[in-house]
C-alpha cells in the first residue's frame, strides 16, 4: 500500500517538474502585441508642418496686425502655458515619462538647466522682437544661417573640432543670404540685429543643449526638455518684461486682442513641441530636411500673399541658392544623389503605373507654382491692385502692418 502511494505521489509530481519547461512557450503566446499607430506618418509630417508655421504666423498677426506689440509679455505667457501644460501631461499621461529616466539633481538644474533656460529665454524674447521690424519671409530666409551659427558655437565652445571643409559646405548659405538681405526691399536694421541676436543665442543654446545630452542619463525629447526648461524661460522673461513693457501696457491692450485668442496662440506654439515628439522616429532625416524647407518656402509665400510682402528676384535668387546650400550642408553630396537617383526610379515607376494620376499631379503642381509666384511677385509688381484685392477680401489691417513703436 505505501509503495502504491508512493507511485501515485511520484506520478503526481511528474506534471510539476515538467511544467516550467512549457511556460516560455506559453508566455509567447499569449503576450500581446504593441498596439501599432493606425496614422500614416504624413500625418505627423503635416501636423509638424502646420504648427511650426501656424505659430510664427499667429505672432506675426498678434505683434505686428493686432498691435499687440509686447513681444517679451508674449513669449512670457507662452512658457506660463507650457509650464502649466507639461505639469498636468506629466500626472495624467506617459507623454513625458522621459523625464524618469533623467537623473536630475539640484547640481545639474544650476549648471546645465538655467545657463540653457537663460539663452532659449533670450532666442525667444530676440526672434520675437524681430516680428515688429521684418517681414516674415526675410526673418525666414535669415533663419537660413542657423547651421552656420551652430557650427561656429561649436567652435567656440570647443564642443566639435575646428573642420574647415564643413564650413566650406556652409559658405553657399551665407552667400546666399548675403544675397538675399542685399536684395531686401524694406531693409531694417533694427530688426535684422534683433533677428542676428536671436540666431545666435539659439545657436548657444542648441550647443549647450548638445553638451549636455551627450552623456546617456541626460537624454531628452523635446516635450521632456520644455518641462524643465518652460518654468526656467517663464521666471526670466517675466522679470524682463516686468521692467520693460509692462509699465506701459494696460488691460485694455489685452482686450482689444482677446482672451480666445491669446489661449489658441500660445496652445499652437505647445502643439508644435507635441508634433515634434510625435514626429521623431516616425520618418527619415531626408524627410525631415525636405519639409522644413517646404515650410520654409510655405512660410515666405505665405508671407507674401497674406501682408503683401515685397520680394525682390534677387532675394529669391540668393534665398535660393542658401536652401540649397542647407540641403547639401544637411544631406552630402553623397546622399543627395542616391535620394535623387532613386526618386527619379520610383517617379519612373509611379508613371509606367498610374499615368493618368502621374499627369494629374504635374498639373496641379503647375497650379500651384504659377499661384504661389503670381500671388507673391503681385505685391511687388502690382502693388495698387494688390492693396485693392485684399481690401475686398477682408485683409485690410487699418494700416499698422509694418509699423513701427
Amino acid at each position: 500500500m505505501a509503495d502504491s502511494s508512493e507511485k501515485q505521489r511520484q506520478s503526481g509530481e511528474s506534471p510539476r517538474s515538467a511544467e516550467p519547461a512549457t511556460l516560455p512557450s506559453v508566455n509567447a503566446v499569449e503576450k500581446p502585441e504593441p498596439a501599432q499607430s493606425s496614422l500614416h506618418p504624413a500625418f505627423y509630417v503635416v501636423a509638424w508642418i502646420g504648427f511650426s508655421g501656424g505659430v510664427i504666423l499667429f505672432n506675426k498677426y498678434l505683434l505686428d496686425t493686432m498691435g499687440f506689440r509686447f513681444p517679451i509679455v508674449l513669449t512670457t505667457w507662452h512658457m506660463v502655458f507650457a509650464t502649466f501644460m507639461t505639469q498636468v501631461l506629466s500626472r495624467t499621461t506617459t507623454l513625458i515619462d522621459g523625464r524618469k529616466t533623467v537623473k536630475m539633481t539640484g547640481k545639474v538644474y544650476l549648471r546645465a538647466i538655467l545657463p540653457i533656460g537663460f539663452f532659449f529665454s533670450l532666442s525667444l524674447i530676440c526672434g520675437n522682437k524681430a516680428y515688429l521690424y521684418l517681414s516674415v519671409a526675410f526673418i525666414q530666409m535669415l533663419k537660413a544661417t542657423m547651421p552656420v551659427a551652430v557650427l561656429i558655437t561649436s567652435w567656440i565652445l570647443a564642443v566639435a573640432p575646428i573642420n574647415l571643409k564643413q564650413l566650406g559646405n556652409v559658405s553657399f548659405i551665407v552667400i546666399g543670404v548675403v544675397i538675399a538681405s542685399v536684395g531686401e526691399i524694406k531693409f531694417d536694421l533694427t530688426g535684422f540685429l534683433w533677428q542676428a541676436g536671436g540666431i545666435s543665442f539659439e545657436a548657444t543654446r542648441l550647443v549647450m543643449v548638445q553638451r549636455l545630452l551627450s552623456s546617456a542619463e541626460y537624454k531628452m525629447d523635446p516635450l521632456t526638455s520644455l518641462y524643465y526648461f518652460a518654468p526656467v524661460c517663464a521666471l526670466m522673461n517675466g522679470v524682463v518684461a516686468l521692467f520693460t513693457e509692462v509699465p506701459t501696457m494696460t488691460m485694455q491692450n489685452i482686450y482689444n486682442v482677446g482672451y480666445v485668442v491669446l489661449i489658441a496662440n500660445a496652445l499652437v506654439a505647445f502643439m508644435l513641441n507635441v508634433s515634434v515628439v510625435f514626429l521623431i522616429g516616425k520618418t527619415s532625416s531626408l524627410v525631415l530636411t525636405l519639409c522644413g524647407v517646404l515650410k520654409d518656402i510655405l512660410l515666405v509665400a505665405a508671407s507674401m500673399m497674406i501682408w503683401g510682402t515685397p520680394v525682390s528676384g534677387t532675394q529669391f535668387f540668393g534665398y535660393s541658392i542658401a536652401l540649397g546650400g542647407l540641403m547639401y550642408y544637411k544631406l552630402g553630396a553623397d546622399q543627395l544623389k542616391q535620394h535623387v537617383a532613386q526618386a527619379g526610379r520610383s517617379w519612373q515607376e509611379f508613371g509606367q503605373n498610374k499615368p493618368a494620376t502621374r499627369k494629374a499631379l504635374i498639373f496641379g503642381l503647375v497650379l500651384f507654382v504659377m499661384f504661389i509666384l503670381l500671388g507673391g511677385l503681385a505685391p511687388t509688381y502690382a502693388p495698387e491692385q494688390t492693396g485693392k484685392l485684399r481690401d475686398y477680401m477682408g485683409f485690410n489691417t487699418g494700416g499698422v502692418v509694418n509699423a513701427h513703436p
